[in-house]
Order: C-alpha cells, then sequence, then structure tokens
C-alpha cells in the first residue's frame, strides 16, 4: 500500500495539473524516478502484468546505515493481496520469527538453510547484495512458504522515513488498543530533556528503568496523533498491556498504514498542491518501489479504485504465539488455519476463506475514543 498511496498522489497530480496530461507526466516521472527499482524479485517475479491477482510484498527493514558492517533484517513482512476483481487489498503480516526454509543465495555467499524469515532479508543483503538482494532473497522465501506464491511487485518501507510524510499530511487518527509504554522514547523528569528510558540488554530487549526518566505510554483510545508519536507508537512490541509483541506491533502497523492513506487521500491534502507535493517527496525519502517492469502509469490505474474502507486487514495464528525452542533457538510456528490462508493467498481465494474465517480479520481499533476494544485478539 506503500505504492498505492504514491500512485493516488500521482493520479492527483495529473488532476491538479489542469488535465494537461504532458504536465501530469513529467510530474509522475519526476516522483517515480526517486523510487522505483528493477529486480528485487528473484525467482518469485510474476509475469509483467496486472491485469489478474495482485502480489505485493512489503517489507520494514531495520538497517544499520551507520555501521553497514550490521547489515540487514526485515522488521515487518506484510503480503498485500489485490484479487483479480482489483477491488478490496488483504493485507496479511508474517511473523519475523517465523520458522522456514530459505533458499541459497549464490551471489552473496549464502548456502540456504532453515531460519527466522526475517534473516532471509539480511543472507541476501550481506556480501554486496545490498537492499535489492535481501528483498530477493526474502522474495523468494516468502513465495516458497506460501506453496509458489509469485509476486508482481515490492516495497522496501523505512518508517523512520515517514516521519516526514506524517508531517506533510498533518499528522494521523488513531485507536490506541491495548497501553502501549514507548521504550525508545522518554524524558527525564529533572531536566525534562528527551532520552531513551530503558536499559537493554545485549538482545536488545529492555531490562529496567533508567534513574529519572519517564517513559511515553500511549493510553486506550481514539485521538490524533502527530508524527513523532504514530512512529514511535507503531515500533513498540516490548511494553504492550497484553503482551502480545510482535503480533502487537504487526496489528498497529497495519492500522498505522490505513490512517496513513486514509488522511493522505482526504480532502484537506489532495486539494492542497503545497502538500501534494510534501507527500511525494516524503515517500520517496521512506519507499523503494520494485514495479517488476509494469510501468507506474499501469499501476496507477489499476489500483485507483481501492479505497482505505476496502482494506482488511488479517492475523495469522489468531495472534497468538506459537513458539517453539528447537537446539536452543526460539522460533514462531504457523499454524494449519495460517498456512491455509497462505495458500488461499496464491490461489486468489483470500475473500471466500476470510469469509468463512471471520476471527482472522484483525481489530483496527476504531471504537470510540476512551473505550478499550473488546475483540479477541
Amino acid at each position: 500500500m506503500w505504492a498505492r498511496l504514491l500512485l493516488l498522489s500521482g493520479a492527483v497530480l495529473i488532476l491538479i495539473s489542469g488535465g494537461s496530461l504532458i504536465v501530469g507526466k513529467v510530474m509522475l516521472d519526476h516522483y517515480s524516478g526517486q523510487i522505483v527499482h528493477d529486480g528485487g524479485l528473484g525467482d518469485a517475479a510474476a509475469g509483467a502484468s496486472i491485469d489478474g491477482p495482485i502480489n505485493l510484498l512489503l517489507v520494514g527493514i531495520d538497517e544499520r546505515v551507520d555501521n553497514p558492517a550490521m547489515g540487514a533484517r526485515a522488521d515487518s513482512i506484510i503480503i498485500a493481496h489485490v484479487p483479480a476483481s482489483h477491488d478490496a487489498v488483504f493485507l496479511t503480516s508474517i511473523p519475523r520469527d517465523t520458522r522456514v526454509r530459505i533458499p541459497k543465495s549464490p551471489t552473496t555467499k549464502y548456502p540456504g538453510g532453515t531460519d527466522k524469515i526475517n534473516a532471509a532479508f539480511q543472507f541476501g543483503y550481506q556480501n554486496g547484495g545490498g537492499r535489492t538482494g535481501g528483498l530477493a532473497l526474502l522474495a523468494e522465501t516468502v513465495s516458497g512458504l506460501a506453496g509458489g506464491l509469485k509476486l508482481n511487485g515490492a516495497a522496501i518501507v523505512n518508517f523512520d522515513g515517514f516521519r516526514g510524510l506524517v508531517k506533510a499530511i498533518g499528522g494521523v487518527h488513531m485507536c490506541v488498543d491495548e497501553r502501549t509504554i514507548s521504550i525508545h522514547t522518554g524524558w527525564n523528569t529533572k531536566t525534562g530533556e528527551e532520552g531513551v528510558p530503558y536499559y537493554f540488554n545485549a538482545d536488545g530487549i529492555p531490562t529496567g528503568l533508567k534513574p529519572n526518566m519517564r517513559p511515553q505510554v500511549y493510553e486506550v483510545g481514539c485521538r490524533d496523533f502527530a508524527a513523532w508519536e504514530a512512529l514511535d507508537y507503531v515500533r513498540q512490541r516490548d511494553k504492550l498491556a497484553n503482551n502480545d509483541g510482535d503480533y502487537g506491533r504487526q496489528r498497529h502497523q497495519q492500522q498505522f498504514i490505513k490512517a496513513m492513506l486514509t488522511k493522505a487521500t482526504s480532502a484537506g491534502v489532495i486539494t492542497n498542491p503545497i502538500k501534494i507535493n510534501e507527500v511525494l517527496d516524503s515517500v520517496g525519502q521512506a519507499v523503494s518501489f520494485y514495479n517488476n517492469n509494469v510501468s507506474l502509469a499501469n499501476w496507477l490505474f489499476t489500483l485507483k479504485g481501492i479505497k482505505p474502507d476496502d482494506m482488511v486487514t488479517l492475523k495469522v495464528n489468531n495472534g497468538q504465539f506459537h513458539s517453539q525452542t528447537i537446539n536452543g533457538q526460539s522460533f514462531e510456528i504457523l499454524d494449519d488455519t495460517a498456512m491455509a490462508l497462505l495458500t488461499a493467498i496464491a490461489q486468489d481465494r483470500v475473500g471466500a476463506f476470510v469469509a468463512e474465517h471471520p476471527d482472522m480479520i484483525s481489530n483496527d481499533a476504531a471504537q470510540p475514543a476512551g473505550r478499550p476494544s473488546t475483540q479477541a485478539r
């Protein structure tokens, strides 16, 4: 849906340019040049057509730009499925600790093996593979997990890069469904200075609150979020009230996507040429879109009918942990229903599958302000 955001904004650019296709095309070409990339799908690439069902791989990465030796891992993995009718989109998050078989990558000297799915990006990224190599190996891994799923495109997302975008659209409206304590943002109660409130162990797990530090807390209820709040909120997984960890973070990130697209397509944004320009510039900082040789104009007009209300967010394993420790390492195991969902995605019958399993629809925290969600997660 990162691609959808850019494409919709591109259509608006054509409209506000007075209907001039030449001016509109120049604008679209300018902004698409900032984000569109070749490759990235490896053997998982579908044919260069989006006339039928569409599958997009959306990847949020943890990239240590200040320390390249650390490589990069996929922090968030989402399959966006658009049925052949092109009238809806289903978002399915894959837990980053899911145990999978990762194919070999001769170009980056990875021999193949069994590991957590988020490691696939790192193994493809290493030894010169970079983002494109990491994405390609992850795409092939997801394809194998989902019974040979073919992908029509992909996007690498830097969540921190969305700070400028959320600021450009004036923040987003979201409903907090569980009390969430930030481990990244807090304030010194004596000096008032902002800082990291917790100590961390070698695995990055918070171990205790630092002296005089008060962490940012997001209480249950609906409200407007500033850019820094929204990005901080969707990063959290360690101090969630329901102890649902990555499942909670996945749900909040899906909610954020929908809230961001809703705001970006509101009248206050799409009728303001200055805001549109800011939005498109910000998307270029946050998204790398791999278009699989399908022109951006084709993507634009194929997806133009999908609205935020047409998005359905889904949860695997009913949002509950199915952990197993194997050889001293903890993995997440997808249950039979989750695997059946992936098969349904590959066969373009998600709508019917979800109708039979309505409990897989994730709560988007749309309850009235101040009222906690009662939906099972």
